[in-house]
């Protein structure tokens, strides 16, 4: 019964495959040109992923990637000021931008015979952007009032961001992404200027196609538009590896909130770091028994059956550049406390040390995941997002392809394995928000 029901669920993703091609070429500047066809509709979501993020910036520049993406839209030698948004909402377009710790990626999503247009923008903005001073004071005023909205002013933004601080030591993933306020507040345009030319090449770039198009005209656009765009010597990056806990890690953020979090994650490793190649599947798999659905641990347990907490979850992505981590958090019931939560979260984690997970209910876990992977791919969004973060994780799209194999095959044993080897207090570190009354004229303080 089981087996027919992964049979089931394999059914559709078969059935997608054989609808999809996806082709990988590599023009001779070193950009890499990945093209998946789904021609189930006249779309084409264009996008170009750079190697940079917040895990490439040092001490006194952080969020500098971030800032860069902000200027990316204010024109280009060929584009004016406010041309490029104009061009892409007069046809009908959409287009955004997003920067991650790995990562800086720009898209436009439109009718399939806009793709030329995609091109153009795309390739006058890797080496043609104007990067005015005027300019770039107003934007950089937008990108701090940003940064006060999203953590400043945000008790879970502030907890979040000092508990992956405290979480990563001497780790690329110690920075915000956003960047340090200070950081921020004296970035110059003469900083920019320079991360711009160092990291905005053809060979640290991927350019990602995905809709109804013919390769062979991509590639003929992308030599056509790309191709003369010389190759650029990229900086090398210092390696940084994360320091071994010596203990439990135990931060309070004492901010005016109106309800109390706690956030408790363990350093684990990524697909791109882990000495053995099914331990990231097995920590997803881990992750997902706690948390994937009504019927996962965490809600039947935690939230339905105790009622410790109104909100448990517990979350890891294997698709990282460096080691990170798996995190449990949650919001306690109003008649519970912070540390009752913990405790119910560290009993969690005991009981998968102690005892394998049943077949039946891993069998259960597997098929929900199996089923969201499918349907997502009816998304052009997602199939932009299962190429593009694993080729900034240094990694294959080839990986998230042969994503559903990989987790049909985790064993009960080796999520206990994982949970023994890795889900320990030396590997932890707790962040509690604990809420303090707000009065006139507070500033707020961690």
């Amino acid at each position: 019964m089981k087996r027919a029901l992964l049979l089931l669920i394999f059914l559709p993703i078969l059935s997608f495959a054989a609808k999809t091609i996806t082709q990988e070429y590599h023009l001779k500047n070193g950009l890499t040109v990945i093209v998946r066809e789904d021609h189930r509709a006249p779309v084409v979501l264009a996008s170009i992923w750079y190697r940079v993020g917040g895990s490439y910036e040092h001490d006194g520049i952080t969020g500098i990637s971030h800032m860069l993406e902000h200027m990316m839209f204010k024109g280009t030698k060929t584009y004016g000021p406010g041309v490029i948004v104009k061009m892409v909402t007069n046809n009908g377009g959409q287009q955004n931008a997003m920067t991650s710790n790995d990562f800086t990626a720009y898209y436009q999503m439109w009718a399939a015979d806009k793709l030329p247009l995609s091109m153009k923008i795309e390739s006058d903005r890797m080496r043609n952007l104007v990067l005015d001073q005027k300019l770039y004071d107003k934007e950089h005023q937008v990108v701090m009032e940003e940064r006060r909205m999203r953590v400043d002013d945000s008790p879970q933004g502030l907890t979040s961001e000092r508990f992956n601080a405290a979480a990563h030591v001497n780790n690329p993933y110690h920075h915000p992404v956003i960047g340090w306020m200070t950081d921020v507040k004296h970035l110059t345009l003469a900083n920019l200027k320079q991360w711009y030319h160092q990291w905005y090449a053809p060979n640290n770039a991927v350019l990602v196609i995905v809709g109804d198009v013919n390769p062979k005209k991509v590639l003929y656009l992308a030599k056509k538009y790309f191709g003369s765009i010389s190759s650029e010597t990229l900086p090398t990056v210092k390696p940084r590896v994360g320091v071994a806990g010596l203990g439990e890690r135990d931060i309070v953020v004492n901010i005016p909130a109106k309800l109390p979090a706690l956030m408790m994650g363990y350093n684990v490793p990524e697909l791109k770091t882990a000495k053995e190649a099914w331990q990231p599947y097995a920590l997803d798999m881990l992750a997902n028994v706690l948390s994937a659905g009504d019927s996962s641990r965490l809600q039947q347990g935690l939230v339905r059956g105790q009622q410790i907490a109104v909100a448990a979850n517990a979350s890891y992505d294997p698709f990282r550049l460096h080691d990170d981590l798996l995190v449990l958090s949650g919001t306690p019931a109003s008649n519970h406390t912070t540390q009752q939560l913990k405790q119910a979260f560290l009993a969690e984690v005991k009981h998968l040390q102690d005892q394998p997970v049943s077949p039946a209910e891993l069998e259960r876990i597997k098929a929900q995941v199996i089923a969201s992977n499918v349907f997502q791919k009816d998304s052009l969004m997602y199939q932009m997002y299962e190429i593009g973060i694993p080729e900034m994780a240094g990694l294959s799209w080839k990986l998230t392809r042969d994503y559903v194999a990989n987790v049909s095959k985790v064993t009960p044993q080796q999520i206990q394995a994982v949970a023994r080897l890795y889900l320990t207090s030396q590997n932890l570190t707790v962040a509690t928000l604990k809420p303090k009354a707000e009065r006139i004229g507070d500033n707020h303080h961690v």
